[in-house]
């Protein structure tokens, strides 16, 4: 990867953390993720 694609993708990931962790539980439940989850889904929304 080049640096701009990494740091891309660092943003991205950044981003998708930032705005699960500000939704309540019951909204991560709606949408099938557990609050322990959040990095793992930000990972995976950074790589795509």
């Amino acid at each position: 990867m080049t640096f701009a694609r990494s740091f891309t993708a660092w943003r991205q990931y950044r981003q998708t953390v930032s705005e699960l962790g500000r939704m309540t539980n019951r909204e991560l439940h709606d949408l099938g993720i557990d609050r322990t989850d959040i990095h793992s889904v930000a990972r995976s929304a950074a790589q795509r």
